[in-house]
């Protein structure tokens, strides 16, 4: 906390503090006034209270207009998300201790006997600040004093909110490589009415994403997104070489057990090891007896006994039920 004795080092305080913010104000007494806390001044109109008042608004604008520019594909609702992390104290606080300005506010004997000042105190300070530069030097001057100290906090907002919100992510992701926006389909839905889960599904350009199951469709959807963005990652960076299938809907949680996909003709099913798989009849789909058909024989391996497909030439006969039987 600066120590002001007179109007001397009052004035040394005041250069100091312009050449550290590289704003030179054309009314001093603003300045002034723009770091002057309550506990310091005569009264608390004297005080930078209204200015903090001002400045919070003046701030919330130039984040506004910054977020407008910036991401030109997002939502209403995500660019008010975001706002909400950049105007805040926290980020003030933040920006005021890049610009030093702790040094230069002007707080009572009993906040500054710890040597340091609150930060609540500090970050309403700037805020003062930047209603003083706006009514000092007008709009484009506070942009400039702002934008270079707002850009990594809005990035940083930015980021962590897309982080959470997977959907705004595959919006944006789905949009810019396949040019489509995501549709999210309800594949299942179980439980009460009070206390129902989803099974919902990303699709993107009529292609289905693997399902996810959320306690509500938001965070089902929520689950589905960030599914569809590990396997669009995964195309992306070449471990996944297939075209991406249809419908690829898998089963998780809610009390019932993942479904098992068949993805080829070579376990067909799987039997008692007792089972003579030798006198098994099968159903002839050919009208010539004597030609190509599909008969079952017991695999050669370790596992349990399973059914493989196979094509061979053997005569058969058909009998009075319509069941073919393999002629020896």
């Amino acid at each position: 906390m600066p120590e002001i004795t007179d109007i001397a080092a009052l004035e040394a305080l005041l250069d100091e503090c312009q050449t550290t913010l590289k704003y030179q104000f054309r009314d001093r007494e603003l300045l002034v006034v723009c770091l002057t806390h309550s506990s310091s001044a005569r009264t608390r109109l004297h005080s930078n209270e209204r200015l903090e008042f001002f400045g919070d608004a003046i701030l919330g604008t130039v984040v506004c207009e910054a977020l407008f520019d910036r991401f030109p594909e997002s939502d209403e609702g995500e660019l008010t998300r975001i706002k909400s992390i950049v105007v805040s104290r926290v980020t003030c606080a933040i920006m005021a201790e890049q610009v030093q300005l702790e040094q230069f506010v002007l707080v009572g004997k009993g906040l500054g006997v710890s040597g340091r000042i609150p930060s609540s105190i500090v970050a309403g300070a700037f805020e003062s600040l930047i209603a003083g530069i706006y009514l000092d030097g007008g709009l484009e001057a506070i942009r400039s004093f702002l934008l270079p100290l707002l850009s990594p906090e809005i990035e940083n907002a930015a980021a962590t909110l897309h982080a959470q919100n997977y959907k705004s992510l595959l919006q944006h992701v789905a949009q810019k490589t396949l040019g489509a926006t995501p549709q999210y389909r309800v594949l299942d839905e179980r439980g009460p009415d009070h206390s129902k889960c989803f099974h919902v599904s990303a699709v993107v350009a009529g292609r289905s994403f693997p399902a996810a199951w959320g306690q509500n469709k938001k965070e089902a959807e929520q689950l589905a997104a960030q599914y569809a963005l590990q396997e669009l990652a995964a195309l992306e960076s070449g471990q996944i070489q297939q075209e991406l299938p249809k419908e690829n809907v898998t089963s998780a949680s809610v009390g019932e057990e993942p479904l098992q996909e068949t993805t080829s003709f070579e376990t067909a099913a799987t039997l008692p090891e007792s089972v003579d798989v030798a006198n098994v009849p099968l159903e002839f789909e050919s009208e010539n007896v004597a030609g190509v058909f599909t008969t079952v024989e017991q695999a050669t391996s370790n596992s349990p006994t399973s059914l493989v497909a196979s094509e061979r030439n053997v005569d058969a006969t058909e009998d009075d039920a319509g069941i073919i039987w393999p002629t020896t």
